[in-house]
């Protein structure tokens, strides 16, 4: 009996959206017996979403992302934060260099018509000097061509055992473009994920057969669609992005209300973008609805009420510990208080909630590890038990045979 697919799609949202999403999928993995995240049929990424989803088609476990990018130290090859944060150089160097051709046309143009253009008119010629990115996202793709071509592993869309599926936008025609996808399969998996990860005036747009790609979350945040129409009828859905209620974080706290206007600009842009985009994921949620009604579409995002997930800087990696230990434990309790409505639906296609894992309290991402030192050190120390006991009986023995003879 062929059994229905099931596919995953992982919205964007920074580092810290990648971060929340290992910790969910870990979350996910190991509750749910039957379900192998790392063995999907169909993975969808998006932006941040785009680099775990290609980890998850390549095989690599929730935990093994785990241990490689947020335990970094503990890897082989560890994700460097810094890779996140180089300037683009080159881009600085290819603007200056085009300034005085730029300059020159916008001073001639204004003494060709020095009356009718304007100064300002003329001097608008000059926004060409301006850099398209602060950053440079080539690491990204550099490390994940790394990863990949390590045995096992490959960075050839068409050389997968799954489907998986990078979208992208190209940036002339706001088109949405899925790497993976007939006629855009050639594209190595490294670059279609640095495209797909260019967020506008933060990284510069990626080019690829002759034309400029930037971060696929700017026509939509999810693109969930792309798996439903490869046929997934079971499709885990994960957005890491949700405007703040300080309302219910007050009430739920016991604190006093934040205002979000007190706290700057940054704060104030944050929850516009949160809102604009979650607004949008969750029109599209209602389509799928309508229009795939034989699909069981799932979605895990961290609950509005959730300050710790809204006041981190989208971009910090520096707490990615607590982080992902905190997406992992808040993907745990929502398990816990959906169960009813999940367990049936999981069971329709053969996958069942392990409420013994779930009622772990004792369980965390770390655990793992946290026990294997643990059992070093009390082997260790059993070890040193072992040998000073024998060297003890050996020092009582030579006393007994002096004080016999």
């Amino acid at each position: 009996m062929t059994r229905d697919l099931r596919g995953v799609a992982l919205a964007g949202g920074g580092p810290l959206g990648g971060i929340y999403e290992i910790g969910a999928l870990a979350a996910l993995d190991e509750s749910l017996k039957g379900m192998d995240f790392a063995g999907c049929d169909i993975q969808v990424g998006v932006s941040s979403g785009a680099f775990i989803a290609a980890g998850l088609a390549n095989g690599i476990s929730p935990r093994e992302m785990h241990r490689n990018f947020i335990e970094s130290e503990e890897a082989d090859d560890p994700f460097e934060p810094d890779v996140l944060l180089r300037p683009a150089l080159g881009e600085y160097a290819r603007r200056v260099a085009g300034l005085p051709g730029l300059a020159a046309a916008a001073a001639q143009a204004w003494l060709d018509q020095p009356l009718s253009g304007g100064l300002a008119e003329s001097l608008q010629r000059l926004g060409g000097a301006l850099p398209v990115g602060l950053l440079d996202n080539q690491g990204v793709g550099a490390f994940l061509a790394k990863m990949f071509s390590t045995p096992g592993r490959t960075n050839d869309f068409r050389a997968l055992k799954r489907k998986l599926f990078i979208v992208a936008t190209d940036l002339d025609s706001c088109v949405s473009v899925a790497f993976g996808s007939p006629g855009w399969d050639d594209v190595p998996i490294s670059t279609a994920v640095q495209a797909s990860s260019a967020l506008p005036g933060l990284y510069p747009p990626v080019e690829i057969a002759g034309r400029s790609f930037v971060d696929g979350a700017l026509m939509k945040t999810l693109h969930a669609s792309v798996a439903l129409r490869e046929g997934a009828k079971l499709l885990f859905c994960i957005n890491p992005l949700v405007p703040f209620d300080a309302e219910a974080a007050a009430r739920r706290d016991h604190k006093k209300r934040i205002s979000l206007a007190e706290r700057g600009l940054p704060t104030v842009m944050a929850q516009t973008f949160r809102a604009i985009i979650h607004s949008r994921m969750r029109v599209g949620m209602e389509r799928y609805a309508r229009l795939y009604p034989d699909a069981d579409v799932i979605l895990f995002e961290p609950a509005r009420d959730d300050a710790e997930m809204f006041f981190t800087n989208m971009f910090s990696y520096s707490d990615r510990r607590r982080l992902c230990e905190h997406a992992y434990q808040r993907t745990r309790e929502e398990l816990r208080r959906r169960a009813d409505e999940l367990e049936p639906i999981f069971r329709r296609h053969g996958v069942l909630l392990d409420r013994e894992v779930l009622n772990d309290a004792e369980r965390s991402l770390s655990r793992r590890k946290i026990g294997a030192r643990r059992r070093r050190r009390q082997n260790a120390l059993g070890a040193a038990t072992a040998q000073l006991r024998q060297t003890l009986d050996a020092l009582e023995r030579t006393i007994e045979d002096a004080t016999t003879d």
